[in-house]
């Protein structure tokens, strides 16, 4: 009944994966190549979860 209040979690993994991916490109421009490896591995986790999410 009250289906429009539960919080949908592809949209929340969604908006993390966007965040994720701004934060590896600022990364990348500041010359952090290190630290932009690391948040495309994590951004790339969250990409697998979502697309998990969207075959159920």
């Amino acid at each position: 009944m009250f289906g429009f209040l539960k919080s949908d979690p592809k949209k929340k993994l969604q908006k993390a994966y966007e965040e994720k991916l701004a934060k590896a490109l600022h990364a990348q421009r500041n010359g952090d190549l290190r630290t932009h490896s690391t948040l495309m591995e994590e951004a790339e986790a969250l990409y697998r979860e979502i697309q998990a999410l969207e075959k159920k």
